[in-house]
């Protein structure tokens, strides 16, 4: 087995043979031949964190495996596991203590509060002329959603006018796009 360590004997990084495995390592040098001991690297314990995913206005309990050290941000995408299954989610919030923060280590959170993004509900506000209506879509999460383009719902044909994002910006220029994950809500008027 092979890995990269510092060579006294080169004064640099340099690849190094693992002959021995102990409380350190007995390595050797690939390029000079020495043989010397270096400290084994620790690897981080994998830790289950407790997760709340949100799947459009029910939510489930899960965990998500993570490393000890490994820093999570609100808007990671992450895979969590519940009910047997993987699904993919977005983390909208940590909890770590009695406080709700931006990004921590795995190892400082008590709660990931997160939303299910492999299949999202696109929220359609529908004009017909006379009157708007409330649609709902489901869709991939990757799925992009283009504005000027057309989509069908029952027996409603729709063009997209324009999509609020998430983050609170609109989207009004034909042929711009998004993926269905990040709206919070589509515009449309009915298609001719």
């Amino acid at each position: 087995m092979y890995a990269e360590f510092f060579c006294p004997s080169c004064n640099g990084l340099r690849e190094h043979t693992i002959l021995k495995e102990t409380s350190d390592l007995l390595v050797e040098c690939k390029k000079c031949h020495r043989v010397h001991h270096v400290e084994k690297i620790k690897e981080p314990a994998e830790i289950e964190v407790k997760t709340i995913i949100s799947i459009e206005g029910e939510s489930k309990r899960g965990i998500i495996e993570l490393d000890e050290d490994e820093i999570v941000r609100v808007g990671d995408l992450l895979v969590a596991e519940t009910d047997g299954d993987a699904v993919g989610v977005e983390v909208t919030s940590i909890e770590s203590g009695d406080k709700r923060l931006g990004k921590a280590s795995a190892a400082d959170i008590d709660t990931l509060w997160t939303r299910m993004i492999d299949k999202v509900i696109l929220k359609v506000s529908y004009h017909d002329d006379r009157k708007t209506i409330p649609l709902y879509l489901e869709y991939e999460g990757e799925d992009d959603i283009v504005i000027g383009d057309v989509y069908h719902c029952g027996n409603y044909s729709f063009r997209v006018t324009h999509i609020k994002l998430r983050n609170s910006s609109m989207m009004r220029k034909e042929g711009w796009k998004a993926y269905a994950r990040k709206i919070k809500r589509v515009y449309g008027i009915k298609s001719r």
